[in-house]
């Protein structure tokens, strides 16, 4: 298998950057559970957590997600996966899947919607995303060539990509990069919840594959 020449400079860019954040990390803050509630009301939501998350701290999310695409990029770097050969999954596993597939599906919308008010949000209903992508994987479905090249990576770097485009849009706008107004601070955490949910579920479930769909290397 041919090596990626660009993976070492980019395994060192990271570890420098790793060391140098955990180096540069500034000492706690006293008095920051009270700046999150006198400032609850310009969130955008109800649940502290979601206010953190997408609205204070949308600077960590940003780079979490940058994160599972490095990780899946890793994967990838494997090289392309063999050719399949269609196996029975068996009764138990075949029953199992359509039982639990549509309830994960439905259970992860639900999360994506009451993470503005309660304990959700992306990271939970994209986990269950990828959870019913690996069960249907266990069961032998496997992506479409067509669906494979380009519309995966568009799936996969939909929530990075959201992230990116309205920071830089309130950047021009705001002066602030990921600096919501508060008029509209929650139909842009919601956009790009939705964004990162569909985005965390495909690349977990592509990272189940262990290596790049698509057909491996000739």
């Amino acid at each position: 298998m041919e090596r990626n020449p660009w993976l070492l400079p980019l395994l060192l860019m990271l570890c420098v950057g790793l060391g140098y954040t955990v180096l540069s990390m500034p000492e706690p803050v006293e008095g920051l559970p009270k700046m999150l509630v006198d400032n609850m009301e310009v969130s955008g939501v109800s649940n502290p957590v979601t206010a953190v998350l997408l609205n204070f701290r949308g600077y960590d999310t940003l780079l979490e997600m940058g994160v599972l695409m490095v990780a899946l990029l890793g994967v990838w770097s494997l090289g392309g996966m063999p050719d399949y050969h269609e196996t029975s999954p068996g009764l138990v596993l075949d029953i199992m899947s359509r039982q639990l597939v549509p309830v994960l599906i439905l259970v992860a919308g639900y999360l994506l919607w009451i993470g503005a008010d309660a304990p959700g949000g992306a990271f939970q209903a994209g986990s269950l995303l990828g959870a019913a992508g690996v069960l249907l994987l266990l069961c032998g479905w496997r992506i479409g060539n067509r669906c494979s090249g380009l519309p995966l990576r568009m799936l996969i770097v939909l929530g990075l990509g959201m992230f990116v485009m309205a920071g830089t849009a309130l950047l021009l706008i705001e002066g602030g990069f990921l600096q919501y107004p508060p008029s509209v601070a929650s139909e842009l955490i919601l956009m790009i919840e939705v964004a990162a949910t569909l985005s965390i579920g495909a690349t977990l479930a592509a990272m189940f594959l262990g290596r790049r769909p698509g057909g491996a290397d000739k």
